[in-house]
């Protein structure tokens, strides 16, 4: 019977008694089934009729963490066919085979080479096989093993989640975590941190452990009131500051955190609640204490208030650890400012009676300084409120006077503003608006509220109405209008009329006489007296005139001798716009028709004014030169001048004996000369141009007619005098032409024209 030797750990005898007891449970099991199980006639069945194993062995076991230098041994696989002659050849395969585990291929021994670790891997499973040498043939089927890791006590334990971090509320009672003091208190310590150990093996010698740090936060409870740092507190602010100003902040202290530490501050006092406000600051969680109602240095210089912050949120549970909640003095000094004048009393309306004479006192404004040093104050009108400057103050004593006539029915009220100044700071200036009343007084006399005009018909019947008469009165008196109607004397005597007061400020007139005749008379003049109540009574004589009109057997008028006044009482509203249509036609026509002509005078006028210098005519016509006489007619030219023969000694503007012919002349022919006949009349020119001129200076819209020559050079002088016949305007001047004859060719035809004339005269005086 094949037996197989199982290693054994030299380290531990409990891992040899299981080795052995592994290898009994095994030898039953390869007995039964096991691998190399001989067949019937298989020659390795003995004699005895017990069968033969192939394989032998069991289980391997291999302690982790093997330290020492030389392999570790593991087992032995053998072959009951192995004679030990070295004929047979050991192999394994599978996990680890090769690196982690090594055999000898001779005697079958397995070790390990490396250092195990049961905790990465517990076990490995491999396979044996058993082989010729010489020829390489299975000798045995291929057969499965398995090496278990054996484990140590190596690994201490570990907290795999650690870190760890608990909270409890300040002053919990007993919990999972159990607190070692009744009163924990997070204002003294907030967090906590705990080692935990853990030991395995039971805490016995030879175990390991290992352990972990839990934070144990302590959360916050509000069981802390507020406290003010300080029981008074001092601020100051100028007693102009406005409605809202922030004086300052108070805060109180709380230990707790969170919404723990969230409170609110109010007033306690009375003063405090009407003079300032205070106000928390969400943010800060600061008291921020304003200005209420405006202050005064004068009045109060220093103000006390109590201040008060209470928890918002309290917890029930801690109420009996006392009040949340703190006072603290507030101390505000009002530091004072020179402030403008004040005025008093603040009454803005004065009363004046319209009559009153000018510089008559309406009343006096009062101002002070309020300020300690009470400085003396000075008075004005705004003149942007009094342009026409009709009140005047004293800038001394505020006395506001007349500086105008007043009248109460041109402006019965006067709004102004008064100016109150410090005399030495004009810069310190306060206004007061000031309404002044003009009081009405009896000036104005009562009037007839319009021309009346009646109409009567002739076959009146005495005590018949006529007019119902109403009065307007400008005065305006406190009891209201009175008004008395009568007849003035002139006009007792009046028999056709009478006059009745109805005593509600109207009276009625109505006819005394039986009938009227308009061929008599066809208008009558009323007048009538009118007399208000005063005081004093003044009154007034108004008209009303009286028309005698045809009636109807109806009463309707029918045609007054007034045509203005029986057209209107006889015709329709649609016939008088149909005559004002007509009027208004008849108008627009008479002015197109003068329109027109205007307009057909001022063209005819254009025309006739028209300047001949306007129009331009260009000749372009050349003469024929000295020969050509036949150009144009001389005797035309000569019509208009009277060239009378004159005859005397040398001078004029002829040329001497030392002209240019070089010869004396014995005879002079005279230029013609243009001598004005008397019997010609140039008045009708000479009107024509002053109307011309007088036209153009009235005119500034007409430009001048300037005459306008252009002078082109022609080179230099000429020795010849002057040919001009100016300078012997004489009637009896005489002058010689006979040189011309020397001047040359161009000269040919004037020498003839005048030579030959002066020939003919001496021949007339021989």
């Amino acid at each position: 019977m094949a037996k197989g030797l199982q290693g054994f750990s030299w380290t531990m005898l409990l891992l040899l008694l299981c080795a052995i007891q592994e290898l009994g449970a095994w030898a039953v099991h390869t007995a039964a089934e096991g691998p190399g199980l001989g067949q019937p006639g298989d020659p390795a069945l003995l004699v005895s009729g017990r069968v033969k194993r192939g394989w032998v062995w069991n289980q391997f076991f291999v302690v982790e963490e093997y330290t020492g230098t030389e392999p570790l041994y593991v087992g032995k696989i053998h072959s009951d066919s192995d004679e030990g002659d070295g004929s047979i050849k050991y192999t394994i395969s599978g996990e680890g085979a090769g690196t982690i585990f090594l055999i000898d291929e001779i005697t079958g021994d397995i070790h390990a080479t490396e250092r195990l670790d049961r905790e990465q891997k517990t076990f490995y499973t491999l396979r044996a096989q058993a082989r010729d040498r010489q020829t390489d043939q299975l000798l045995e089927p291929e057969s499965e093993f398995i090496i278990k890791v054996q484990d140590i006590n190596d690994s201490e334990p570990r907290f795999l989640e650690g870190p760890y971090i608990g909270s409890v509320a300040e002053l919990s009672p007993v919990g999972v975590i159990r607190t070692a003091v009744a009163d924990l208190d997070r204002e003294t310590q907030d967090r906590y941190e705990v080692v935990i150990r853990a030991t395995d093996m039971a805490g016995q010698l030879g175990g390991l452990s290992g352990s972990t740090t839990v934070t144990i936060v302590v959360t916050d409870v509000n069981d802390n009131p507020p406290r003010f740092p300080q029981k008074m507190y001092q601020f100051s602010i100028v007693e102009t500051a406005p409605v809202g100003t922030a004086i300052g902040r108070v805060k109180a202290e709380d230990s707790d955190v969170g919404e723990n530490t969230d409170m609110t501050y109010q007033m306690k006092d009375e003063e405090g609640v009407e003079m300032f406000k205070v106000t928390t600051d969400s943010n800060t969680q600061e008291a921020v204490i304003t200005v209420q109602k405006p202050l005064d240095y004068e009045s109060k210089k220093v103000h006390t208030v109590v201040v008060e912050a209470l928890n918002k949120f309290v917890d029930p549970r801690f109420v009996d650890l006392g009040t949340f909640r703190d006072q603290t003095i507030v101390r505000v000094s009002v530091l004072d400012v020179d402030e403008p004048p004040e005025f008093r009393p603040p009454s803005n309306l004065m009363e004046v009676q319209e009559d009153a004479q000018v510089g008559s006192v309406v009343g006096v404004v009062t101002a002070l300084d309020p300020d300690t040093a009470n400085h003396p104050v000075r008075y004005a009108i705004d003149r942007s409120t009094d342009t026409e400057r009709i009140f005047d103050i004293d800038a001394n004593t505020g006395a506001i006077v007349t500086g105008k006539v007043l009248d109460r029915e041109t402006a019965g009220w006067h709004n102004i503003t008064v100016l109150a100044m410090e005399a030495d700071n004009h810069s310190q200036v306060s206004r007061a608006s000031l309404r002044i009343r003009i009081l009405d007084v009896n000036d104005n006399p009562p009037e007839l509220a319009t021309p009346y005009e009646a109409a009567v018909c002739e076959d009146a019947k005495p005590g018949q109405l006529i007019q119902t008469i109403s009065v307007v009165d400008r005065d305006e008196p406190q009891g209201g209008h009175r008004f008395y109607f009568t007849l003035p004397p002139e006009a007792t005597n009046n028999h056709h009329f009478s006059l009745l007061d109805i005593k509600d400020n109207t009276a009625a007139v109505h006819t005394q006489r039986v009938g009227f005749n308009r061929q008599e008379q066809d208008v009558y003049l009323l007048p009538i007296l009118v007399v208000d109540s005063g005081p004093p009574p003044l009154s007034s004589t108004g008209t009303l005139t009286i028309r005698i009109c045809g009636c109807d057997s109806n009463g309707a008028i029918q045609s007054c001798n007034s045509t203005a006044y029986a057209m209107s009482a006889t015709l329709s509203p649609g016939a008088l716009i149909a005559l004002l249509v007509c009027v208004l036609i008849l108008i627009v026509l008479v002015l197109l028709i003068l329109t027109l002509k205007r307009h057909h005078k001022s063209h005819l006028t254009s025309e006739d004014d028209e300047d001949m210098r306007d129009n331009v005519i260009k000749y372009n016509d050349e003469g024929g030169g000295e020969q050509d006489t036949e150009a144009y007619d001389m005797s035309a030219l000569r019509s208009l001048y009277d060239f009378s023969e004159i005859k005397g000694g040398d001078g004029g503007g002829g040329l001497g004996e030392g002209g240019p012919s070089g010869n004396p002349a014995s005879e002079r022919h005279a230029l013609p000369q243009w001598v004005q006949s008397p019997d010609l009349d140039f008045s009708v020119f000479r009107d024509y141009i002053c109307r011309k001129v007088e036209q153009a200076d009235e005119d500034l819209s007409v430009p001048p007619y300037d005459s306008f020559q252009t002078y082109a050079f022609e080179g230099l002088d000429s020795p010849v005098p002057s040919l001009s016949s100016i300078n012997t305007w004489s009637s009896c001047s005489e002058q010689d032409f006979s040189y011309l004859g020397g001047w040359g060719p161009r000269f040919r035809q004037l020498a003839a024209l005048y030579a030959g004339r002066r020939g003919e005269e001496d021949s007339e005086e021989s």
